[in-house]
């Protein structure tokens, strides 16, 4: 059975090329296209009809904020065999506008895709900035968190990657919420305690493009936990 890939970068808006390229090398069909960050997206956009076209399942694979496009896809799309999710959120986020105002990072078929607004009041105390604790006191303190969940007990096959030690958000708690959402449904979990924000694979080049911020980990702890996910990631992906 042939697999295709859809491979979704982070924040940085720069594509996994490494990633991608070790995907092509164990016979995977991977599409690993550049979005706007700064915009608002919409689900559909991605090019799942492409790989549906050439292959008889699909995979989307995604990192940080592209982990909760992976997410929402895979809960939405039921084309989606199967979800790896490095550095998970288990909340759909917003954007902000240059005015300040916040909106939807996301749409599925022209309806924004409800989230959690950031707390205004917070502030960062560290320079880089650490947002790990911005994600949790905007968690405690928006009434819209419970409607912003990702619904991933609709997700069939599940992977989740993160980080003890990321800086960002809080990825482990997230896995762990989703974890307990899904119950008995097909989910693996592979944590770092030591590692941060951004995990490195074997055979890849850690990633330093992007905003200015803390991700926290260190590159040993980001490959020791790349070399253990890649294992669990070849198993998802071979269905």
């Amino acid at each position: 059975m042939s697999t295709g890939v859809l491979l979704l970068h982070g924040s940085s808006g720069t594509p996994d090329l490494d990633r991608a390229r070790l995907l092509e090398a164990e016979g995977y069909d991977v599409l690993a296209p550049a979005w706007p960050v700064q915009a608002e997206v919409a689900l559909e956009a991605f090019p799942l009809d492409e790989l549906e076209d050439r292959n008889e399942r699909i995979v989307v694979m995604g990192s940080s904020w592209g982990a909760e496009a992976a997410l929402l896809l895979g809960a939405l799309d039921e084309r989606v065999a199967a979800v790896v999710a490095f550095a998970p959120s288990a909340y759909v986020w917003g954007r902000v506008e240059e005015d300040g105002t916040q909106r939807s990072a996301w749409t599925w078929r022209g309806v924004p895709v409800p989230f959690v607004p950031y707390a205004a009041d917070w502030q960062p105390d560290e320079d880089p900035p650490s947002y790990t604790p911005m994600y949790e006191h905007s968690l405690r303190t928006a009434p819209e968190a419970d409607s912003a969940r990702i619904p991933v007990e609709q997700i069939r096959q599940l992977l989740l990657i993160a980080g003890g030690d990321d800086k960002v958000w809080p990825s482990v708690d997230f896995a762990d919420e989703i974890v307990r959402r899904r119950g008995a449904l097909p989910t693996r979990l592979v944590v770092g305690r030591a590692a941060g924000h951004r995990v490195v694979l074997p055979g890849e080049t850690p990633k330093t493009a992007g905003q200015q911020m803390a991700r926290g980990g260190t590159e040993a702890a980001d490959r020791e936990l790349g070399d253990r996910a890649w294992p669990e990631i070849l198993t998802i992906l071979a269905g």
